[in-house]
């Protein structure tokens, strides 16, 4: 076993993890940041840190050289919601949570082995905490940043998903995180750029978004992530959940019986308010163990440690939290030997029968309403398919990004294919529409997902030229992420929605439409 922190600024330091790599602009890979880390943890030896932009093949290496040189093994935590490729490109990339509804009764086998997989993948490359699953309930259509992300509008399937999510990671060897507590759902702007506020009554958010995390604690959950959001029915001061003692430490730990770490979601979003680092004693004091993607982790440790010395947060209450996420590590050791943190477990075949999974999942995900009318088919061999994917925000670095308009063109026999960006002027719809009206049908594939610190859904003018092809021409409506959009658009005999954007939904989209024009 390694040796335990034994001073007070170690053991504070131990609560901080900081960032490596970065998918914000400019875009930093994990393993050209790991020499930044290298130095820090000589000045503050962190517990872990949460990785950004991996590289299947490059980054494992530069995490082995990071472990060596830290003076404490390093917790190595990633946002893996869809699989080890979200944050290591070349890893398993799969489809959105809500996709897994399409499997019915064997939704919750497949996440099961699905997390068991992606937990073996992501511990070969020294992942060793995912902050997923989602346990969020999709309660209001309009949210923008967590939608096609939860499993369920149903709160009862959120759970027993969420459940099975947990249960497959632990049997893969990593620690799952339920998020984002007491529930993100039903907000209707994003933390990321904002504090949103949830108004429902405590009966209410008993029901509906507190139901999966109790289901995420029965199940073992090791940790919990919480939410930038105000709840005024479970505190009334107005403090976000990050920040509140009477959520935190009353609810969830009290009330709840939550005995695992706490972690924050990320201290660089606008929810989490100003000056994190110079605040942390106040979140320690107030329940959270972990102070992640803080920016200043140095000055951060000297507030814990500042904040202990003259008495404003105890050194109980530091030395919990350190107990906690040091528990984590001795649990790793203890499961995969103590060289777990510098020489991982081999994936072995995880990697490749994850992604045939993948696509089957991406297969049963497709929703279809009505029916595509036979002179469509006929007009489609005649004329061809034309496919125009709409992407409201193509600059968004999302590693899970699909190239659908190569995926289209060649899924499609024949099928000639247009991006429409977020702005479209007079002039640019006009030949748009114009391209599309020489063939006999039209597939507009909407990537509509949500991403931090964008605008949700289609941008005006995308809505605008999509009424203009609908009075024109015949339309295939296919979402490629939210069902909600074609609620607000779709009016024709049919339509299609594959709830994700990732590589494998946009095959099983293109394909189903080729068969559904008798092309295939």
């Amino acid at each position: 076993m390694p040796r335990i922190p034994t001073t007070l600024r170690e053991r504070a330091a131990q609560l901080i993890f900081p960032r490596l790599g970065s998918n914000m602009p400019p875009p930093v890979p994990a393993e050209t940041d790991v020499d930044r880390i290298a130095a820090l943890v000589q000045e503050v030896p962190v517990g872990g840190v949460v990785l950004f932009r991996g590289d299947a093949h490059r980054t494992p290496d530069a995490l082995r050289r990071l472990q060596r040189s830290a003076p404490y093994p390093l917790l190595v935590a990633a946002d893996l919601e869809r699989g080890a490729g979200q944050q290591m490109a070349g890893g398993t990339v799969l489809p959105h949570a809500m996709a897994y509804g399409g499997l019915g009764d064997r939704a919750p086998a497949m996440v099961h082995h699905l997390a068991w997989l992606t937990a073996k993948e992501a511990l070969s490359y020294g992942i060793h905490w995912i902050f997923a699953p989602v346990a969020d309930v999709h309660s209001n259509p309009a949210n923008p940043i967590i939608s096609t992300r939860a499993y369920s509008s149903e709160p009862q399937m959120a759970g027993e998903l969420v459940q099975a999510f947990i249960s497959g990671c632990r049997e893969g060897g990593v620690f799952a995180t339920a998020k984002h507590f007491p529930g993100h759902g039903d907000t209707d702007t994003d933390s990321h750029a904002t504090v949103p506020r949830v108004s429902r009554s405590r009966a209410s958010l008993d029901r509906t978004e507190l139901a999966p995390f109790r289901a995420a604690i029965a199940a073992g959950v090791s940790s919990v992530m919480t939410a930038h959001v105000a709840y005024p029915s479970l505190d009334p001061s107005g403090s976000t959940a990050t920040r509140s003692a009477a959520i935190l430490r009353d609810l969830l730990r009290g009330e709840m019986g939550f005995e695992g770490v706490v972690v924050s979601d990320s201290l660089l979003m606008a929810g989490a308010g100003a000056e994190a680092a110079r605040q942390a004693p106040d979140l320690v004091a107030g329940g959270v163990d972990v102070l992640l993607d803080i920016e200043e982790p140095a000055l951060a440790v000297d507030s814990m440690v500042r904040a202990v010395e003259d008495g404003t947060l105890p050194e109980e209450s530091l030395d919990a939290a350190f107990r906690r996420v040091w528990n984590l590590k001795e649990r790793l050791i203890a499961r995969h030997g103590p060289d777990v943190f510098v020489d991982p477990p081999a994936a072995g075949g995880a990697p490749d029968e994850a992604s045939e999974l993948a696509e089957a999942v991406a297969e049963a995900a497709i929703r279809e309403e009505g029916t595509i009318p036979g002179e469509w088919s006929q007009a489609a061999r005649e004329r061809g398919v034309h496919v125009l994917v709409f992407r409201p925000i193509p600059d968004y670095p999302d590693p899970t990004l699909s190239p659908a308009e190569e995926i289209f063109r060649r899924l499609i026999p024949g099928a000639t294919v247009d991006t429409v960006g977020p702005q479209v002027s007079g002039d640019e719809a006009s030949r748009l529409v114009d391209r599309a009206a020489g063939h006999g049908i039209v597939v507009c594939a909407l990537v509509v997902k949500p991403a931090a610190w964008h605008r949700f859904g289609l941008q005006p003018d995308q809505v605008t030229l999509f009424r203009h092809l609908e009075a024109r021409v015949s339309v295939i409506p296919c979402s490629l992420g939210s069902p909600d959009v074609l609620d607000d658009l779709a009016d024709g005999p049919y339509r299609m929605c594959a709830l994700s954007d990732v590589s494998p939904s946009v095959r099983a989209a293109a394909r189903r439409i080729a068969v559904r024009l008798n092309l295939a």
